[in-house]
């Protein structure tokens, strides 16, 4: 006998235990050797993390990809593994040596240090691992991969030493985003804009004359970061502005500092802002880099590593400075400061000599590190480049000829807007964990790429002796002295960005550069499940990589999720307090419920307002098939082996065969176009409403009356649509799938784990004939049904129905069927009638019209001042939104998840009066 109930907490690990031991999740299994290959790589989790809402819908929506795909009888590979997340585990390991009161990194040394990640990677690197498996993800976890394992690190030096052969990797300075805490430049991902209340000051710069004399006039710059102005080289004007073309090629003499800086026309300036004219400090700003660039400014890093500001010995300030006490004064007062401290005593100089002219408060965007928390600094300093603009070339050509296409559609736009525009990107870090860049320095001032230390010696020997630095006796001496080879080359310190080693993660899991049998017969992937805000990061990445060095796509499709946001459409953070635990809420519910919520409510382009109650509401309705199931067990509805749906009689059983088909048919199409939402809602509806709420009441009559061909026939449908059901909720809810099958097939000894099945193939089953039939008896006890709502009839009431009209079909149908609608909608008695009685309600059901003689049983004036002061409150409220809702201050202050609420309230609103109003038609 089943339990009463269904308990997560008691089912969820032991068949997981029985998925393992059966090896369920692998590839290449013996029966699926030939079988068409259907792969997906999982977006690795960093190392540090554990499951987030984000992950849980991610790898939720994989999951029922992947066993949707086994059941279809293809040899699936879910490829897992994590990601070393190079910053987050350094930075998780300094907080741990912290804590401990052990030796820092520096004070380790990079050796030992990185023996302390390895240990912390062994020890509890591999949470999150666990935790999907919680989930129910059907990974094969035989084959985790890791990014810096063995073969990660052999495709890494590979990528990177054919891209430097390639003109594809070079050495450059440039500006990046550099964290003055943590000391490494940091991708835009690490980087996020906060709102700080701050101030804009204008400041007067003087004119010079051709001479360099001041002239008595000025020029007003505005500025966020006065202390900047020490690195300005220019001062740009729009080219059409009329009030500045008179300066065009006229000098200002930069305060301060002394120097002659020229006044450039660019079109980066805005004549509509502040002056129209705008500071230019190409090494301290991304957009003043690019001006610089065009009209060949210098650079004048005016920062050291720390943020410090550093003028002595500062070569490219220095130049140009006029020697002067009083600037020298000034300038020496200001080595050394912190930024915030230069920004403090270059307003108090300025304003000693009156050049400010003005300041205003200012609200403006100022880029923090994520992890660091400081302001990131826009420095000028030498990093390892990709070439992405040539990389990414392939990469749009490939979305824009359909070999890689993007689901939802839409995203392609963003994707080929990002690539137009790529900017080098920086692959270079100022981090121990991670890969470090295989280059290394000779004594020469010359740099060796290769992918061992040993080649890079072979190739800096060769390239000495061309130099005529070495002869050849002396290079093959040093070549084969360990002794002298030791020390003679020096490696880059850098580590490589981890987007690097990810962006390789289709190939290197496949066996590249090594194996290639799984990447000739899986590459390209299916399918890829991310997010939206890592296309750049990382979609648009394994794209440049796979089309280099495969010149292939890395996957057919990208299916981009969006969001989980709270139940009001707030993004989940830490600090407002409104993180939902998916693994409390496993605890809670189970992952079933979880897993089935996430996928109903995955609609693409549109994010997910998550709250707890959906999750319970998602409980009940495997409560409802777990109690569904006990209900067969307990009419004996066990099943039989050799069972043909073909071949069954009854009206009943033939129209439920032919609604799992036409459910099979619907979840599988919905599926394969990636509409989650639609696959899990067409499944709901079939289980519920239709298999639950009518087809077991509808059998109730034959499963419990006398045995006979009848009953065996009904026992054995609702046995063989329970089947089909497991299958096809598997892929949404796999433990209690898993559970109800295992269950129910002790009789039948089943040679197959549910996870192991084929999905189900109803093809012809659909039966018109039985739809007809069995869906008018449906709906008319459901028009009745939503009458008695409607009008408020007493549950307890029994009430007449007559049949306006009707045919002789109908007429014969309700004659075969009155016992069932009399007892399912509470029926006195069914009457044929040529017009409808006196104070009826009418409506119509498949055609048939039908009256309810409701006269004594509601006050029917009474109901229609209800509905009518209903219908006026509702566009009451309709109108109050919509007057919101057409306010433009309204819709340019309120937070985006406000105007999402209110949107929805005029729509619950819509509903409802919608409702209310065809209620009043139905009373006139």
């Amino acid at each position: 006998m089943m339990d009463k109930t269904f308990d997560p907490a008691a089912v969820e690990s032991r068949i997981a235990a029985e998925w393992e031991a059966e090896g369920a999740f692998r590839a290449d299994r013996p029966e699926r050797v030939g079988a068409t290959p259907f792969t997906v790589v999982i977006p690795p989790p960093n190392v540090t993390g554990s499951l987030h809402m984000g992950h849980a819908l991610n790898n939720t929506l994989q999951d029922i990809l992947c066993r949707f795909e086994r059941m279809r009888g293809k040899n699936v590979l879910w490829q897992p593994g994590t990601d070393h997340a190079g910053i987050a585990t350094q930075m998780v390991v300094e907080r741990r040596l912290a804590a401990a009161g052990e030796p820092g990194r520096r004070d380790l040394g990079r050796e030992a240090f990185l023996e302390k990640v390895w240990d912390w990677k062994a020890e509890s690197g591999g949470a999150i691992v666990n935790q999907l498996k919680r989930l129910g993800a059907s990974c094969d976890w035989s084959r985790e991969r890791f990014t810096m394992d063995p073969g990660s690190s052999r495709a890494v030096l590979k990528a990177f030493v054919e891209l430097y052969r390639a003109g594809l990797i070079y050495k450059d300075k440039r500006l990046v985003n550099w964290d003055p805490k943590l000391l490494t430049a940091v991708s835009d991902i690490e980087v996020a804009s906060q709102n700080v209340k701050g101030s804009l000051w204008h400041f007067k710069y003087p004119l010079a004359d051709e001479n360099g004399a001041a002239t008595g006039e000025f020029i007003v710059v505005a500025t966020t970061r006065p202390e900047t102005m020490l690195g300005d080289t220019a001062v740009a004007v729009h080219p059409e502005d009329e009030r500045y073309l008179h300066l065009h090629g006229r000098f200002v003499r930069l305060p301060l500092v002394g120097r002659l800086i020229p006044i450039v026309a660019d079109s980066y300036s805005d004549p509509e802002k502040g002056s129209g004219a705008v500071k230019i400090t190409p090494a301290h700003d991304f957009n003043d880099f690019e001006v610089g660039a065009r009209h060949k400014l210098p650079l004048i890093n005016i920062l050291d590593a720390e943020a410090r500001v550093i003028l002595r010995e500062n070569e490219a300030f220095l130049e140009g400075v006029i020697e002067n006490d009083d600037l020298s004064d000034t300038l020496e007062s200001l080595h050394g400061l912190s930024r915030e401290d230069a920004r403090k005593a270059v307003i108090a100089a300025m304003e000693a000599q009156g050049l400010i002219e003005t300041i205003e408060a200012h609200e403006h965007q100022v880029p923090h590190g994520d992890r660091s928390g400081v302001v990131i600094e826009p420095w000028l300093t030498d990093q390892w480049y990709v070439d992405a603009k040539t990389l990414a070339g392939p990469a749009l050509a490939a979305v824009r000829s359909g070999e890689t296409s993007f689901v939802p559609k839409n995203w392609e736009k963003t994707f080929f807007d990002w690539l137009e525009n790529i900017q080098p990107w920086c692959v270079s870090r100022q981090l121990w964990w991670g890969h470090q860049i295989p280059a290394w320095y000779s004594p020469w001032g010359a740099v060796y790429v290769a992918e061992t230390e040993e080649e890079a010696l072979a190739d800096a020997l060769a390239d000495a002796v061309t130099r005529e630095i070495y002869s050849d006796a002396e290079a093959e001496a040093i070549a084969s002295d360990p002794d002298k080879a030791e020390g003679l080359l020096t490696r880059d310190e850098d580590v490589l960005d981890t987007w690097f080693s990810s962006g390789l993660w289709p190939m290197s899991t496949l066996g590249w550069p090594e194996e290639q049998n799984d990447l000739a017969a899986r590459y390209p992937t299916d399918v890829l499940v991310t997010g939206f805000d890592i296309i750049f990061f990382w979609v648009a990445r394994m794209m440049m990589f796979g089309l280099q060095f495969q010149n292939k796509v890395p996957f057919r499709h990208v299916y981009l999720h969006a969001l989980v946001r709270d139940e009001k459409g707030a993004k989940m953070s830490k600090s407002k307090g409104n993180v939902i635990d998916p693994l409390q809420l496993i605890d809670t519910y189970g992952a079933d419920a979880l897993r089935f919520t996430l996928a109903a409510m995955a609609a693409q382009g549109r994010d997910i307002k998550l709250a707890p109650a959906r999750v319970e509401g998602y409980r009940n309705f495997a409560t409802k098939l777990w109690n569904a199931t006990r209900f067969a067990e307990m009419n004996e509805c066990k099943g039989r082996t050799g069972f043909d749906p073909t071949k069954v009689k009854e009206v009943l059983n033939r129209w439920i065969i032919g609604e799992t088909a036409r459910a099979v048919s619907e979840v599988e199409t919905a599926l394969v176009a990636y509409k989650f939402n639609e696959a899990a809602q067409a499944a709901y509806r079939f289980v519920w409403n239709i298999f639950c709420d009518w087809h077991l009441e509808l059998a109730k009559p034959l499963l419990q009356g006398p045995d006979g061909a009848a009953k065996n026939e009904a026992r054995d449908t609702v046995a063989f649509v329970l089947d089909q059901i497991c299958k096809l909720l598997h892929p949404f809810m796999p433990f209690l799938t898993e559970e109800i099958w295992t269950i129910r097939g002790q009789d039948l000894k089943r040679d197959s784990l549910l996870v192991l099945a084929l999905w189900p193939d109803l093809r012809g089953l659909e039966d018109a004939e039985a739809e007809a039939e069995a869906g008018w008896v449906v709906d008319v006890v459901s028009q009745v049904r939503s009458v008695r709502a409607e009008m408020n009839v007493p549950a307890g009431a029994q009430i007449p129905l007559a049949l306006v009209g009707a045919s002789e079909e109908d007429a014969k149908r309700a004659g075969r069927w009155a016992e069932t609608i009399k007892r399912l909608a509470r029926l006195s008695e069914i009457e044929m009638v040529p017009k409808a009685p006196p104070q009826s309600v009418q409506v119509v059901a498949r055609g048939t019209a039908l009256a309810l003689p409701l006269a004594g049983v509601i006050d029917f004036a009474a109901e229609r001042a209800r509905l009518e002061k209903g219908v006026a409150a509702e566009q009451k409220e309709i109108a109050k939104i919509d007057a919101k809702l057409g306010n433009a201050d309204f819709l340019r202050r309120a937070p985006e998840e406000v105007v999402e609420e209110q949107q929805e309230r005029r729509e619950t609103a819509l509903a409802r009066l919608e409702k209310m109003t065809a209620a009043l038609k139905m009373l006139s």
